[in-house]
């Protein structure tokens, strides 16, 4: 009988999220528009940088997969580029979220370019690593949660400089950043130490030896992974166009500029509140009926906000609690699904290879808030609207109908995706009895 990690064991692991969440949850939320607000640069270049620099960073995510499944154990697979990534990581989040007084697009793209990748190092790895802590159906949920669980926490540790530092001007985003900056450096090497000396990394591959031309006949075919990967790209794309307008959206639309940190707070609260909810309710339910039911009461709040105005401040926290409470879903339950894939893969080619489907996962994640950020910011500009000037009635209504309308276009799509999706608990016993037999078999064979 199979044994689960120790609790020990998932907490050093799952405390790698929260440096790399902190980091993030600035670079998407606080860094467009504080350097829309104080370096000059128009939204237009601002987006059109942000996604030049996802699009560039898309590609590092099957080669980081390719190597990290060919490292040798000994070395510690994941471990390695875990270890590797951290300084990395440290000095690109030190000069994006400090920048000179005289920026350029080209500082930008490149610091924005560095971050990625340095991040993509650590978060290939990391998913892979996950998956191969535990191959129980409901175990890696909860694997999954605790790790989702870290990574809300650094995101609220994040929000937390900006609800102390919330106010009128950009110099508050500034120090928010700066703030952030210094809580990302420290809480890595912590983490980072921690899971190198106490995780453990020893779990074999089994690899084609084209992968590129494996990797393509997963998703060019009609599989689970390809079913689910599309469905997670998409929601993922809803959830990040609302996201990357959010501070302009509060601010303008709702005129509660003083709220926006306090209404982050309590957005990555709920999210974080609601983990156990939904690792619970999946394990009755299962993993991908369970995902459809929050996006489903996401999608039914947040259609709402193309409507609200200066006097719907009350409606829109209750929106922020709501949506905030169905996140939980989204950040735990598809990258679990993911995880169960390996297994099924394994069944169907063969081949065990974990790190190039959380790379393949990590690009569709990188692509989602590109594709987000080319979208939003342009049109922004495209309906007249200035983060910085006056706005008419026409170009409010233009961000709250960009902020609401496109985020329920995309979930519902999402879901509609994934109907029918086969991977169900009981499924994924038999693909594991199968894989066992399989294995035994061999084992005899070779005796």
């Amino acid at each position: 009988m199979q044994h689960g990690p120790s609790r020990t064991i998932v907490a050093a692991y799952g405390s790698l999220a929260f440096p790399l969440a902190a980091a993030f949850i600035a670079l998407q939320i606080f860094v467009p528009t504080f350097y829309a607000e104080s370096t000059g640069l128009s939204l237009t270049s601002i987006g059109v940088v942000l996604l030049i620099a996802r699009l560039c960073d898309t590609i590092t995510d099957p080669i980081v997969g390719y190597l990290s499944d060919r490292t040798p154990t000994a070395l510690g697979r994941r471990k390695l580029f875990v270890v590797i990534a951290a300084p990395l990581i440290a000095i690109s989040t030190y000069f994006l979220f400090n920048p000179p007084d005289q920026v350029t697009t080209t500082y930008l793209l490149l610091w924005t370019i560095a971050i990625y990748i340095a991040g993509t190092l650590s978060i290939v790895p990391m998913g892979a690593w996950g998956a191969e802590l535990s191959s129980d159906y409901n175990e890696r949920s909860s694997i999954a949660g605790i790790r989702v669980a870290f990574g809300l926490t650094g995101s609220l540790a994040a929000l937390l400089f900006a609800v102390v530092l919330s106010g009128p001007d950009s110099a508050e985003l500034g120090r928010t950043l700066s703030g952030v900056t210094w809580l990302v450096i420290g809480t890595l090497l912590v983490a980072t130490g921690l899971a190198a000396m106490l995780v453990p990394d020893n779990k074999d591959t089994s690899l084609p030896g084209n992968t590129v031309r494996a990797a393509w006949e997963v998703v060019s075919k009609p599989t689970p992974f390809r079913q689910l990967l599309g469905s997670f790209f998409l929601n993922a794309v809803g959830n990040a166009i609302p996201a990357s307008l959010f501070i302009l959206y509060v601010t303008h639309v709702i005129g509660a500029t003083e709220s926006v940190g306090r209404m982050l707070f309590l957005y990555f609260v709920c999210s974080a509140i609601s983990v156990p909810f939904w690792v619970a309710l999946s394990k009755r339910l299962g993993k991908h009926q369970t995902w459809t039911v929050a996006i489903l009461l996401a999608a039914a709040f947040f259609v709402w906000t193309p409507f609200l105005s200066e006097h719907s401040l009350a409606i829109f926290y209750l929106i922020v609690i709501v949506t905030g409470f169905a996140t939980g879903a989204d950040l735990v339950l598809p990258a679990a699904i993911n995880a169960d894939l390996i297994e099924w893969d394994a069944l169907q080619t063969g081949y065990r290879r974990p790190g190039l489907f959380f790379a393949m996962w990590g690009t569709a994640t990188k692509l989602s808030f590109a594709l987000a950020i080319g979208i939003a910011f342009p049109l922004l500009d495209v309906i007249g609207f200035s983060a910085t000037g006056e706005n008419n009635g026409n170009a409010i209504q233009g961000l709250a109908l960009l902020y609401g309308l496109p985020c329920i276009a995309f979930k519902l799509t999402a879901l509609f995706m994934m109907r029918g999706y086969p991977i169900t608990e009981a499924k994924h016993k038999e693909i594991r009895a199968e894989l066992e037999m399989r294995e035994r078999k061999a084992d005899l064979a070779k005796s």
